[in-house]
């Protein structure tokens, strides 16, 4: 604590020195002898409290309280006063002073004015902390409703007159980091100081759902594929975790910002799904393509198992990106013949057409004819465009199919929301592609899967919180969240408010 003693006297400010010793608080003491003094020392470094007489020559007590009191609100204020100033104490007590104290002071009578104001400032430093909590938590869900496309018009106006001025407008660049499990929700870690402590970057971190986060940048951060590398090899040192980071192109700034939030999270999470199918890289940069490999090191065998294994789980992106590569296999290569490459062809294009409908299939023998007649290597390749292009329409077309399986992977959710729940778990449940899952998911229901799932356990909370007396370690295990701390955090950044606060509310 800093404690300013104002008073001309010297042997007076020895003397409120003794008696502030014998109070026994962790403080740093100051002395001014007047009101200008002060308030050059107050300049220098502001004071959580003021001890000033009334009386003093330059500036009085009561000026500079009148000063104080808009200059540092915050500071608590206490004055002495003679038995025949006491319309000088009530004109101070107008300017912010809280307590006086009459002269000749009394020690008795000093202790408990000092034990009232180190009270006050107590209570008013919890209650300070706790506001600022409340408001970042408030801040955090506004910023996971911009990141999920939500315009800033259509937020609650109470929400909305807590968003400061500019909010969000100095973000520079967007990083999302990714884990293979509920790396959050099973692990109780101070994230955010630790990582800023190990790679010495600054940044606003907002946490996703059990196995993601998003780093929000508002300063220069250099080259991103560094940056990638700095904050994944800062995961590995500090828990020995392997992590992805997708990395956003510079954000437009200023207000634009605000619907650029959504589209650009949206973009990384596009991004994110390339780790299903390209394992050996943990960076991926927006509007950069990935480093292709070595087309001649893939074996052809390989490569169609993998298109096969692409179609049946519904995995377009997967499958272009396989086919691309078998077509560069032998695109320009002499070293295979017309026939040979005609053959595997062939038998892609068999794959294709036994997974379009019936209806489709009479124009099978057709093109794989038109294939063997060509003597062109890009006709073969325009063949199976089309037929890759009738099969991406099939999947994307059968509203049946896809709402079955979207109902059924939501089934499952329902049903096992307590358990730890994952993209690729539910993708095998549907025979799906992770990736495909995520893009088949939002299209059927308009929302991201994580945010699915986040919603329906904090609802299921909110339920529990409402209707039952059970303890929120309990609620915290009964919806999916082993780690209690971290649940709380999630259900106050949703909510706003704490599981206790809100259980306290409701039974009122």
């Amino acid at each position: 604590m800093e404690i300013l003693i104002v008073d001309d006297e010297a042997i007076e400010r020895k003397g409120l020195i003794m008696l502030l010793k014998r109070e026994k608080i962790d403080a740093h003491i100051r002395e001014a002898g007047n009101g200008k003094q002060a308030l050059e020392k107050l300049e220098e470094k502001p004071a959580d409290l003021m001890l000033t007489d009334i009386k003093m020559p330059f500036m009085d007590g009561l000026e500079l309280t009148d000063i104080c009191s808009k200059k540092y609100p915050d500071m608590k204020m206490v004055i002495f006063s003679g038995y025949g100033e006491f319309e000088y104490a009530r004109k101070a007590m107008k300017s912010g002073v809280t307590n006086y104290i009459l002269k000749p002071v009394d020690p008795s009578e000093f202790h408990k004015t000092i034990e009232t104001v180190t009270k006050q400032m107590s209570e008013a430093a919890v209650e300070s902390e706790n506001r600022d909590r409340r408001s970042d938590f408030i801040l955090e869900h506004v910023m996971l409703e911009l990141l999920y496309g939500r315009e800033l018009e259509t937020l609650d106006p109470s929400v909305r007159k807590m968003i400061p001025d500019g909010f969000a407008e100095d973000i520079t660049v967007m990083a999302l980091m990714s884990f293979n499990h509920d790396f959050f929700g099973l692990k109780s870690v101070n994230f955010s100081d630790e990582v800023k402590k190990k790679t010495g970057l600054d940044f606003w971190c907002v946490n996703i759902d059990p196995s993601s986060c998003v780093f929000l940048f508002s300063e220069e951060t250099g080259d991103r594929k560094a940056l990638g590398d700095k904050l994944n090899e800062a995961i590995n040192r500090l828990y020995d975790e392997t992590s992805y980071v997708s990395v956003s192109e510079s954000l437009p700034g200023g207000h634009s910002n605000l619907k650029a939030l959504g589209r650009t999270f949206d973009s990384l999470e596009s991004l994110m799904e390339n780790r299903f199918y390209l394992g050996d890289d943990h960076v991926f940069l927006e509007g950069e393509e990935n480093e292709p490999a070595d087309i001649n090191d893939i074996d052809s065998d390989v490569l169609m198992k993998q298109i096969k294994q692409d179609i049946n789980v519904k995995d377009m992106v997967g499958l272009r990106e396989h086919y691309e590569k078998l077509c560069d296999k032998y695109k320009n290569n002499t070293g295979f013949s017309q026939v040979y490459v005609k053959f595997v062809f062939s038998n892609l294009m068999k794959e294709i057409y036994d997974n379009v409908p019936k209806a489709d299939q009479g124009s099978l023998s057709a093109d794989v004819d038109k294939l063997y007649r060509t003597t062109d290597f890009s006709e073969v390749m325009n063949i199976l465009d089309r037929g890759i292009s009738l099969l991406e329409k099939n999947f994307d077309l059968n509203p049946q199919t896809s709402h079955r399986e979207i109902e059924t992977v939501k089934q499952y959710i329902y049903d096992h929301y307590n358990e730890e729940l994952s993209t690729e778990l539910l993708a095998e449940k549907v025979y799906m592609a992770p990736s495909y899952l995520s893009h088949v998911f939002k299209k059927e229901t308009g929302q991201n899967l994580s945010k699915f799932i986040k919603s329906l356990r904090m609802e299921k909370a909110k339920q529990m919180l409402e209707e039952t007396h059970n303890k929120i370690v309990n609620i915290s295990y009964a919806v999916g969240y082993p780690n209690v701390s971290y649940f709380c955090r999630s259900f106050r950044a949703y909510f706003g408010v704490s599981p206790q606060q809100y259980r306290t509310e409701e039974g009122k």
